[in-house]
């Protein structure tokens, strides 16, 4: 009985340990996105602000460009660095969570093979 219970904690801990795994990553390749962002808006930042403010500056639209005042185009590049910014904030804050989310199930997962050796002798032979 006790072995089957502990089977079955074994079960959901390994499936909890899969499912944050796989938001973790989720959550890393979000904070790559916008980083990308971040830094594509910054270099764009960078290059308006030597142009003269009489150039003409065109917007990209899919394959269309729009002519565009620069100081609008600054300000979309302002903000879209901004969101940036915020955004990966808060998917650290997220990422931080779910690492001692992890950290926590992975303790509770040798909690219950300390605690049970004939269960870690039975994953073993199962994994091998």
């Amino acid at each position: 009985m006790a072995d089957e219970v502990n089977k079955t904690a074994f079960i959901e801990i390994q499936g909890r340990i899969i499912e944050l795994t796989g938001k973790l990553k989720q959550v890393q390749n979000q904070m790559r996105t916008k980083e990308g962002e971040k830094k594509r808006a910054f270099l764009t930042l960078e290059e308006l602000s030597q142009v003269p403010d009489d150039t003409n500056t065109y917007k990209s639209i899919g394959r269309t460009f729009v002519l565009e005042p620069k100081a609008v185009l600054m300000n979309e590049q302002e903000r879209k660095l901004k969101d940036s910014e915020s955004a990966i904030g808060s998917l650290q804050t997220s990422k931080e969570y779910m690492e001692k989310q992890l950290a926590e199930v992975e303790n509770n997962l040798r909690e219950l093979l300390q605690q049970d050796p004939g269960l870690a002798r039975q994953i073993m032979s199962m994994s091998v």
